[in-house]
């Protein structure tokens, strides 16, 4: 019986992969996953195989229509591969995670922990900031400004009168 030669590099592979994402390219992406792989998105959410990765980018570039991806660095050791990566789009497509178009500009930075086994990726982590994320989409205000600090002055008076209604319950 022979066995499957590996004809790419875990980096290679990663690389590869990360074309694909550029160019905006869900089947080629997904053509980089083994079918049991794992994709968790720190904080959108955790997609199983290849399908679901790409239904995802799917979505993701259909809500974001000129999605723009930058690699900035790559480490490899092994099967483990980083990617330091930048994301910048508009947010003027179909929806994203349940939520309307929005027309406001995200801007990400990310790094993914991707893990390599034969040609495929079986596992990756990708984590970046949530927060830049839903301003990105318009479901916080932009940092810094006046409504962020209203929605901040809203949340602390409402943890204050609930810390004062515990206290008088607890009477």
């Amino acid at each position: 019986m022979a066995t499957e030669q590996t004809t790419r590099s875990p980096e290679e592979t990663v690389r590869s992969y990360f074309d694909a994402v550029i160019a905006r390219d869900p089947d080629a992406m997904a053509e980089h996953w083994a079918e049991e792989g794992i994709e968790e998105i720190l904080p959108v959410g955790i997609f199983r195989g290849p399908q679901e990765v790409k239904a995802w980018f799917t979505e993701l570039f259909a809500a974001v229509p000129d999605f723009e991806l930058t690699v900035e660095r790559v480490l490899a050791q092994e099967n483990d591969v980083l990617v330091q990566w930048r994301a910048t789009g508009t947010f003027s497509g179909g929806p994203l995670m349940g939520v309307d178009a929005t027309g406001r500009q995200i801007e990400l930075r990310g790094l993914d922990w991707l893990e390599v086994e034969g040609d495929k990726v079986v596992r990756n982590t990708a984590f970046s900031d949530g927060a830049a994320l839903a301003r990105g989409m318009g479901l916080l205000p932009p940092q810094g400004s006046a409504a962020e600090k209203a929605m901040f002055g809203a949340f602390n008076a409402f943890t204050k009168a609930r810390g004062a209604v515990s206290d008088v319950l607890a009477r």
